[in-house]
């Protein structure tokens, strides 16, 4: 066996060297994350720096994790348990033992080199009758663990947001259309004449309307509920957004927000929203740390669960599509039925057609399928790179094969279906959200909020101000898009 040597003992070029690449390593990312962080300002993406700013966060609170792993450990080592309190619940079925087998050497080197990795004495808790909690090897196995499920959290929930804003990228001809042409209404008071130049876009217009009616309304067995859900079921696999269904949500939103304001730019505004809405799925939020703690507590040789456990997110994923799709058609049906009862038929926004009448749940449980997900793939290339992909963690090949493949799906599926679904349908809220005003705006207006109430002001007028925002005179601040909005209220 080879010498195991301590820093007193090693050559002071390899502890300089290896604390250079270290060093060199970790001022790289810092830096690579700073220039990152003044190309988003430059460009005056502030969602996305926000978002960078939470990943620092998150790589901060790795970084405590690793510290606090690190200096406990000398103590944690010491801790001795009777050893009735370790002998179950393994992740794999513990061979049993045979006491009068002789010790290979291979099983010589690794006890020798864990007492050595340790510095304890072999007889520290078999003088009182007990064994260790855990072993080092174990809580460095640990550590890499909740690393590398950071890392993939991270890049999956990165590689959502761009692959699905890209898809949305792909309406904005949809939007170019109608940015600069009138409504319905407003050319309607200005006669055929005035509103011949844009007969073609009103022409367009009146035929995405048809079309969404006919497709979401049409007919009698359509507008069953059981037909209505399990067709939304089947259609976030196929085209989740078509052109007429964007045209019709889009012209419902203006038309309840800023019926004045025909040219707002939706599209714009819906990237917006998208952006401050990464800013939260990027970070790991207490629960989901408690999930991971739950899930390593039941991780149990031979129950399977992460077998089970990856149909979670797949199900969530398709329950969040098919709600989504629902909602569409939902607005379709009560357009139709007001027109029955020859009321004003327009798309009505409302809290109510979302769980629990909040939109912001859809966006909650789209992270935790983000994160349960890149949970899966992280532990499956943890075992692999840790143990090998003949370990009994990684179960048999017929639940393994299914697992990833599930993996793959919820990816592919959230990026390019359920991610735009969410972007456009949850606008359908009784509120618009913050996104309404661009970042000079909003920080001016939260700036300005706070020191009103730092002025001492009434709670009531405070509240009023939260609710309908206006522009301080003070800023000499613009609004374009939303000046013409009427009763803006932000979520």
């Amino acid at each position: 066996m080879a010498e195991e040597r301590s820093l007193e003992y090693t050559p002071t070029w390899v502890v300089a060297f290896i604390c250079f690449i270290i060093v060199l390593l970790s001022l790289l990312a810092e830096r690579g994350l700073h220039h990152l962080g003044k190309c988003l300002k430059r460009r005056r993406q502030d969602a996305l720096f926000e978002a960078l700013q939470k990943l620092k966060e998150e790589l901060m609170l790795l970084g405590f994790i690793s510290l606090m792993l690190t200096v406990s450990q000398a103590a944690i080592r010491h801790i001795c348990v009777p050893r009735a309190l370790v002998s179950n619940m393994f992740p794999c079925k513990k061979p049993l033992e045979k006491h009068h087998a002789p010790e290979s050497s291979h099983t010589l080197s690794i006890s020798a080199r864990h007492l050595l990795s340790t510095g304890a004495s072999p007889d520290h808790c078999a003088a009182k009758g007990q064994v260790p909690l855990v072993s080092v090897e174990a809580l460095h196995q640990l550590h890499i663990f909740i690393f590398v499920l950071a890392v993939f959290h991270v890049i999956f929930c990165a590689s959502t947001m761009v692959l699905g804003g890209a898809r949305i990228q792909q309406w904005k001809h949809w939007e170019g259309r109608f940015k600069k042409h009138p409504s319905q209404k407003e050319a309607a008071k200005r006669g055929h004449a005035q509103a011949h130049p844009h007969a073609h876009a009103l022409h367009e217009l009146f035929n995405a309307n048809h079309e969404f009616f006919a497709m979401h309304a049409g007919g009698f067995w359509r507008r069953s509920v059981v037909i209505s859900w399990l067709r939304s079921f089947f259609k976030q696999f196929y085209g989740s957004v078509t052109k007429s269904e964007y045209i019709a949500l889009r012209q419902g939103f203006i038309m309840t927000h800023c019926p004045t304001n025909p040219s707002f730019n939706f599209h714009k505004y819906m990237l917006r929203t998208l952006e401050i809405d990464f800013k939260k799925v990027v970070s790991i939020s207490w629960y989901l740390w408690l999930f991971v703690v739950v899930f390593l507590l039941l991780n149990v040789g031979g129950w399977n669960t992460y077998f089970w456990l990856s149909f979670l997110p797949l199900i969530l994923l398709l329950m969040v599509g098919a709600k989504l799709e629902n909602i569409i058609s939902t607005l379709a049906v009560d357009v139709c039925e007001k027109r029955n009862r020859a009321e004003e038929a327009v798309i009505k926004p409302s809290d109510e057609l979302f769980w629990f009448h909040k939109p912001e749940i859809v966006l909650q449980i789209i992270h935790f399928i983000l994160f349960q997900n890149s949970f899966e793939i992280a532990f499956f290339f943890w075992i692999l790179f840790t143990y090998g992909i003949r370990s009994c963690i990684m179960e048999r090949l017929g639940f393994l094969i299914p697992r990833l493949v599930m993996g793959v799906l919820v990816q592919v599926l959230c990026s390019y279906s359920t991610l735009p679904l969410y972007a456009l349908v949850t606008q359908m809220g009784s509120k618009f959200k913050k996104g309404i005003f661009d970042d000079v705006v909003q920080s001016t207006l939260e700036v300005w909020l706070e020191d009103t109430r730092s002025r001492g002001d009434s709670t009531s007028q405070a509240h009023r101000l939260e609710i309908q925002p206006t522009t301080p005179e003070a800023f000499n601040v613009q609004v374009d898009e939303v000046s013409e909005c009427e009763n803006p209220q932000v979520q």
